[in-house]
């Protein structure tokens, strides 16, 4: 074990199940004495997160921008959240026998250097861009609810989300588990009043064919829903090491896709009713009556700081797996700080013109988490039956195959298949749309199996162990 992973289970000894103590420690292996909880936990933990106006307005770009009917959107937005949720499911099952965050098991298919591209990526998007985007969504709910002028709501938010980041992983599932009862009404009669004024029928209004309008909704939606695969350890670590990695997975896959894939659904339908304005959350709870509509907002406002708790929280943990050495025994939680104040200042320059800055940002996320999984998924697969623990905690362990695959398969496919504002692949739009995550997980996946048996990544200690005790 290495002289952090010792750190960490000293330093980790009196945490314990306690909501109301600051997290000590970082990225460090949890050890036995500290596991608790149970796979139940997930449901509200990956429920609570995406329902929030984020989630709605991935399923308003199907029909108001990418514009397919409300069926053709219902379609590609249930068939994108499944697979980022059954990704998220199987990567979350890691988690109670690693008892390590996401970004540092990422370790064994990039080694230690190598993994500073899928850590940094992720600790910039999760830590400024998705704390922005939902800081936005945030703030504009509770003006739109209160009255107060955008900005003063959006420091009100943040201050929470900060807050409930800051204590770390324990007080962030037990806010998820209070805020989930709420949010589930507030949106389910959102949803009710949404069906009973949308137009279901309403054709399709996109001028390209509607299989590139499909690609690009199930883009987004993937890329909404996958958002969440590089924290997914983050948050079954804590859980006993013979918990079973089946429930695991299944109630954090579920959890994310199925909030995801209603939510976006509502999304749709409600952007076939006219809008009423600028602000797209009030375009969102407008026509519905004043009660529910308050009632709308508020849950959004809510949203977003179960959102942003998750984010801030996973941000800290990517950053610090790039093998950052602080010397604090409360570092998660200063760079936990660190990350809001950033997605903070981003957050106060993006409230005009939020809509086409987070449909740039939904794709850009599906570019770069497609790539990484076709990488982490198929090293997995390779290894299986292996001890990979003293792969992880070697900092000299070195594994091209990762970043090379990862970084052509980014190249190729965002250079062919994108389909942005500002710049569309040669081979995308027309009657293809954007199938860059698709290119990008099976060419990476493919391009990492033959260097890896070209390569060889030697392990320090690797050797064959019973079947019980190999990674799940």
């Amino acid at each position: 074990m290495t002289a952090e992973a010792t750190l960490g289970s000293s330093s980790a000894s009196h945490y314990g199940s306690s909501v109301t103590a600051v997290e000590p420690g970082g990225i460090e292996r949890v050890p036995a004495s500290e596991r608790h909880g149970s796979p139940i936990q997930l449901l509200w933990t990956w429920s609570s997160p995406n329902l929030e106006f984020a989630t709605v307005f991935v399923g308003v770009l199907g029909v108001a921008v990418f514009g397919l009917s409300f069926w053709q959107a219902a379609a590609a937005l249930v068939l994108g959240s499944a697979v980022g949720g059954l990704t998220h499911g199987v990567l979350s099952s890691w988690g109670p026998r690693a008892g390590l965050p996401q970004m540092v098991l990422s370790r064994t298919g990039f080694g230690f250097l190598g993994n500073l591209l899928p850590a940094g990526l992720n600790a910039v998007m999760a830590g400024a861009g998705w704390f922005a985007v939902n800081s936005v969504s945030g703030a504009l709910a509770l003006s739109a609810l209160t009255g107060l002028s955008g900005k003063l709501c959006l420091v009100i938010i943040v201050i929470a989300e900060l807050a409930i980041g800051f204590m770390g992983h324990n007080l962030v599932h037990a806010f998820e588990r209070i805020a989930l009862p709420v949010l589930v009404v507030a949106f389910a009669l959102g949803a009710v009043s949404v069906f009973s004024s949308a137009n279901l029928g309403a054709a399709a209004t996109g001028d390209g064919s509607v299989l590139a309008g499909f690609t690009v909704t199930f883009s987004t939606a993937f890329g909404y829903a996958a958002g969440w695969n590089p924290y997914g350890t983050d948050y079954t670590r804590y859980l006993p090491e013979d918990t079973s990695p089946t429930l695991t997975g299944f109630y954090a896959g579920f959890g994310n896709f199925f909030s995801c894939a209603v939510l976006t659904v509502v999304g749709a339908a409600s952007a076939t009713i006219p809008a009423i304005g600028e602000n797209p959350t009030e375009n969102f709870t407008g026509p519905m009556p004043t009660w529910i509509g308050n009632l709308v907002l508020f849950g959004i406002a809510l949203g977003a700081v179960s959102a942003n708790a998750v984010n801030v929280y996973s941000a800290a943990m990517s950053f610090l797996a790039l093998g950052v050495k602080l010397p604090l025994n409360l570092r998660r939680a200063i760079v936990a700080i660190g990350f809001g104040l950033i997605g903070f200042i981003l957050a106060w320059t993006s409230l005009a013109d939020a809509g086409e800055k987070y449909e740039n940002f939904l794709l850009v996320i599906a570019y770069w988490i497609a790539p990484w999984l076709g990488v982490v998924l198929v090293d997995r697969w390779l290894r299986r039956g292996t001890v990979i623990d003293d792969i992880i905690e070697d900092t000299r362990y070195t594994n091209w195959a990762g970043p090379i695959a990862m970084l052509v398969s980014m190249v190729v496919s965002i250079y062919l298949f994108s389909y942005q504002t500002e710049y569309s692949g040669p081979l995308a739009g027309g009657s293809v749309g954007d199938i860059t995550p698709l290119v990008g997980i099976a060419l990476a996946a493919g391009i990492y199996y033959v260097l890896f048996k070209l390569l060889k990544p030697a392990a320090p200690k690797e050797h064959y162990v019973p079947a019980h005790h190999a990674p799940e």
